[in-house]
């Protein structure tokens, strides 16, 4: 385990899980919530945060026009997704939107569980793009070949591949991921080759250190 912030370390055990977009992060923690971690789903939060009149849905179409607001008046994902992977600009500023406020949102969540003695699982893709400022103790990182997840993608979320391309490039790389691990996940077989190594995991982080 790295030296980090251990300010949550003697009540909750905060944990970071991440990976590549396809590599199968969120049946990770799924797995772990059906094993009793507390999952704070950084994608979830974004979601809420990007519910029409929420300040970050504002801002977002004040930025980009109703172009991104389908006709049920909600966000357009995909009209987003078109507009900031292929500009590396764009994706900047929808950065400089969603993330300050997703940032207070996840800390407001972790000090809620600050006494308690849960293990919490913050799931969140960019994790390791980041100064670590949750103050997470340990990584698990799913890994995944690189073709594996642009087949995995083009096959059950119908990505076209120069799409899925584009996505993988907007994230760290596989090298980067796993040099920051402390906790590998192997998501090249099977799910039940996978509920086996889930299994394993958990009895190291829920077993009081």
């Amino acid at each position: 385990m790295r030296p980090s912030d251990t300010l949550y370390a003697a009540c909750m055990r905060l944990i970071g899980l991440t990976g590549g977009i396809g590599s199968g992060k969120s049946t990770v923690s799924k797995l772990l919530a059906e094993r009793g971690a507390h999952v704070i789903d950084a994608d979830a939060v974004v979601r809420e945060l990007q519910r029409p009149g929420e300040p970050v849905f504002e801002a977002m179409v004040a930025r980009w026009g109703d172009t991104i607001v389908a006709h049920d008046g909600s966000l357009d994902r995909g009209a987003v997704a078109a507009i900031v992977f292929s500009d590396e600009a764009q994706l900047k500023a929808l950065e400089a939107i969603v993330h300050p406020a997703l940032r207070v949102e996840i800390q407001r969540r972790i000090d809620s569980l600050a006494s308690s003695d849960r293990v919490v699982i913050l799931d969140m893709a960019l994790l390791t793009e980041t100064d670590n400022p949750y103050g997470v103790g340990e990584i698990i990182v799913v890994d995944l070949a690189i073709e594996d997840q642009i087949d995995r993608l083009v096959r059950y979320r119908g990505f076209e591949p120069a799409d899925a391309q584009k996505r993988i490039r907007a994230q760290a790389g596989r090298d980067e991921r796993l040099a920051l691990a402390d906790h590998v996940i192997d998501n090249s077989g099977s799910l039940d080759d996978l509920a086996v190594q889930v299994d394993r995991l958990w009895q190291r982080i829920s077993t009081p250190s």
